[in-house]
């Protein structure tokens, strides 16, 4: 039997487009899988495809929801993964599968088994010959050819029908392979019309709170899960004590059945906000209506997240809410002694609903049988300690005993049983009041408790999370309920105070301070825990916690994690002298001399022509004079500086102090170099009276040269008159007021001090001038203090 050739492209379209009706269902079926398959490979970029023919791994998972691969989506409306597991395992169910191929590891991996956000890709896809022509495509008279094997999404082969004569090959000219399909274009990720607006406004200003909440109140109207999930991640980033929003966003995960990333959601927001009632009781509630409460490991699973929440939130003073569910569930599943256990637990907390407990359980020890509510070694216990102290039993009535070998007379035996109940309710009643009184004073030292922080708690009015800032009352008592809780408190209620602290007070950096230097006297781990939260979300921009910080790791002897803070903080925050000033001291503690000359020649450089420059040329120059002990390279510093900005008096101090802490009497021609230069610089004529009056000073004191003396003296006599008489010029005509304007008589004046009339125009005769200009004049300028010439001259 002679086999034809291959039928061309379009006769191959023509056929399968008339023949298609007449195709069996299992036939169209295993076509559709084949498609499937292929419109996903052919649908992946280049480098997915490589990896999807090659032997996979198990799908990666991470911590919290993302957009899926742009390459898995289909055009029109997003599919969540959840909807496409569902259809997976619909379409696997449709038939049996043969085992999986070599090296894919079995069935791992398939679509909607990822954990990245629900959205992984789907594992490794065996490579698939091109689909042969069916039956229904072949020429009259010839063999059957059946089918290439059909597979299912995940990748398993379909045990195809067994064909009835194997087809014989070409012997001389084999079929052309057929040309591949062109790939499709990579669809793009599609978002709401108005999302790109509301996402630019939120991210181009972070601390915008309203253009966040604006951002997530759009991307629940249009109902969008990928936008709600890059929307809610972002500002999860920034607001992470927001448990409205968490609720918000696995809520919508749970619209659209994802109960995996429900799950992750609500793991997230507890994470993040341990504290929250709201949100560990929406989470229940949620297992609740989801789990399968006649499989054990449902219950178990419930009770552990009880556990975990009252182990995190249960010692908050508004956790009532919280001990009621857990104590109605234990209830409902009929173990009134874990019920007992857990109100043994509530009564000793100082909560709001400390009184309700206590009836609470009253009610619940006098509605319920002692073996019930209590266990075996309490009730054990109880009943010896009632067997020491016996109560009293009631007298016998006459008549109850038979004489020997007779029976009691009707009537009696019954009378015996109902004393012996009579007795046993004794028993239990006395079992009651024993339990009862047990855990009274429990409760009045826990009243006592709750009595002392009433008025702390009753002055918190906003005890969530906001951006609009505190009253001043309220900031108040939050200080002094923090000094008295660790004053008195214990170290557990310590830690739930502060974190409730931190959630009202998220943007306030003093109580994040509080808190780092409370836990560093306890815990490395816990300080250093709280400075990443608040300087990771909540005090990203704040100048003062990220150097504390830093200098927490570096007395932990964490240098780079030292470095790496600040080296980030003020790529975050540019342009702060004290965060420069602090890199140069940590690299300068460690003797890295060069490290620390370079960060100030860096920042002198980013400021040039800013004041700043001359601040960190100051800088330079004493770490050069004082720590290097180089001052010909301290000189040459501010030299350069002070050409650069020649009316900076900051600069010319700081020289002069510089040239008079050397040796004067081999320094005597710099330092009067420093004066000259500050006196013919355009400094403004207060700075350089003040200059001058310093130049008569040195000269007085440690001068070599009598002439230079007098000529310095005969100088500062002009500058006087001349800064006098433009002190004096207002007087006549002008409309300054009289408190502003220079009396003559007054001594504590600004040249009051000073004596211009002819005959006594010396300086001399008032001592005290001296020592004015130098506290009153070169102090208002802020100049350190080179020497100190009050020892010289008394007061006057």
């Amino acid at each position: 039997m002679v086999v034809p050739g291959p039928p061309s492209r379009s006769g191959l379209s023509s056929r399968r487009a008339s023949m298609a009706l007449e195709e069996k269902p299992e036939v169209a079926l295993a076509r559709r899988r084949v498609s499937v398959v292929c419109t996903l490979v052919s649908a992946a970029p280049p480098a997915r495809r490589a990896a999807l023919r090659t032997a996979g791994s198990a799908p990666r998972r991470r911590s919290g929801p993302a957009p899926p691969p742009r390459w898995f989506l289909h055009p029109g409306p997003p599919l969540g993964a959840c909807a496409l597991g569902r259809w997976r395992d619909e379409m696997a169910a449709e038939g049996p599968e043969a085992p999986a191929s070599p090296g894919r590891g079995g069935t791992e991996g398939t679509l909607g088994d990822g954990g990245d956000g629900g959205t992984a890709p789907p594992a490794p896809v065996a490579e698939l010959p091109p689909p042969a022509p069916s039956p229904a495509e072949e020429e009259p008279g010839d063999a059957a050819v059946p089918p290439p094997a059909p597979q299912s999404c995940n990748g398993a082969a379909v045990a195809p029908p067994e064909p009835e004569e194997p087809p014989p090959a070409a012997p001389e000219e084999p079929p052309p392979p057929r040309d591949p399909e062109p790939p499709a274009e990579e669809p793009p990720l599609t978002y709401p019309l108005d999302f790109e607006k509301f996402w630019l406004a939120a991210r181009n200003n972070p601390h915008d709170f309203t253009a966040w909440t604006e951002l997530l109140q759009y991307v629940e109207q249009e109902n969008h899960l990928f936008a709600a999930r890059k929307a809610f991640d972002a500002f999860f980033a920034h607001y992470p004590y927001c448990y409205g929003y968490w609720k918000k966003y696995a809520d919508m995960e749970r619209r659209f059945d994802c109960s995996r990333e429900t799950e992750e959601v609500f793991e997230r927001g507890l994470q993040s906000i341990p504290l929250s009632m709201d949100l560990w009781i929406h989470y229940i509630s949620y297992l609740q209506s989801t789990l399968d409460m006649n499989l054990p490991e449902s219950v178990q699973k419930i009770r552990g997240v009880f556990e975990a929440a009252v182990a995190a939130a249960g010692m908050d003073f508004r956790s009532d809410k919280l001990w009621e569910l857990y104590v109605e569930w234990e209830r409902e599943q009929g173990d009134l002694r874990a019920v007992t256990g857990i109100y043994d637990r509530v009564l000793s907390m100082p909560t709001q609903l400390y009184n309700h407990h206590w009836e609470k359980f009253k009610e619940h020890v006098l509605h319920n049988p002692p073996k019930d509510i209590l266990s075996p070694e309490e009730l054990l216990w109880v009943q010896s300690k009632l067997a020491t102290d016996p109560v009293p039993k009631p007298p016998e009535p006459e008549g109850t005993e038979a004489p020997p070998g007779e029976d009691l007379p009707p009537g009696v035996e019954g009378k015996a049983a109902a004393a012996a109940d009579a007795q046993e309710d004794l028993d239990q009643e006395k079992i009651r009041e024993l339990v009862i009184s047990m855990r009274q004073q429990i409760y009045a030292q826990n009243e006592a408790e709750v009595s002392k922080r009433w008025n702390f708690e009753d002055g918190i009015k906003r005890p969530y999370f906001h951006v609009k800032p505190l009253e001043r009352a309220q900031l108040r008592n939050w200080r002094d309920y923090l000094d008295y809780e660790m004053a008195a408190g214990s170290h557990e209620r310590t830690i739930v105070l502060f974190e409730r602290c931190v959630i009202a007070c998220a943007l306030y950096e003093e109580f994040w301070i509080k808190y780092t230097k409370y836990l560093e006297n306890h815990t490395v781990a816990g300080a250093r825990s709280v400075f990443q939260r608040a300087c990771g979300y909540h005090l990203p921009r704040k100048p003062n916690i990220h150097l504390l910080w830093a200098a927490f790791e570096e007395k932990q002897g964490n240098l780079d994690e030292a470095r790496r803070i600040l080296r980030c903080f003020e790529e975050v925050v540019p342009g702060l002298a004290m965060v420069r000033l602090r890199r140069v001291s940590l690299e300068r503690r460690q003797g890295n001399l060069e490290e620390a000359e370079a960060l100030l020649l860096e920042a002198m450089r980013a400021n040039e022509g800013l004041p700043l420059a001359s601040f960190y040329a100051v800088k330079l120059a004493r770490q050069a004079c004082k720590v290097q002990k180089n001052l010909g390279k301290a000189r040459r510093v501010l030299v350069e500086a002070l050409e650069k900005d020649p009316d900076n008096a900051r600069l010319h101090a700081n020289l002069l102090e510089m040239e008079f802490g050397a040796d004067v009497r081999q320094n005597e021609g710099n330092t009067m170099s420093c004066f000259e230069r500050a006196l013919r610089s355009p400094l403004p004529d207060e700075a350089k009276l003040i200059f001058s009056q310093r130049r008569v000073e040195f000269l007085e004191d440690f001068g070599s040269s009598i002439h230079s003396l007098l000529t310095a003296y005969d100088e500062h006599q002009k500058i006087l008159k001349q800064h006098a008489a433009r002190k004096r010029a207002p007087e006549n005509g002008s409309d300054e007021p009289d408190d502003k304007r220079l009396r003559p008589d007054e001594a504590s004046g600004l040249l009051g001090p000073l004596n211009f009339s002819g005959a006594g125009g010396d300086m001399g005769s008032n001592p005290s001038a001296y020592n004015y200009w130098y506290q009153h004049g070169y102090g208002a300028y802020s100049y350190q203090t080179p020497w100190n010439y009050n020892q010289y001259y008394s007061q006057s």
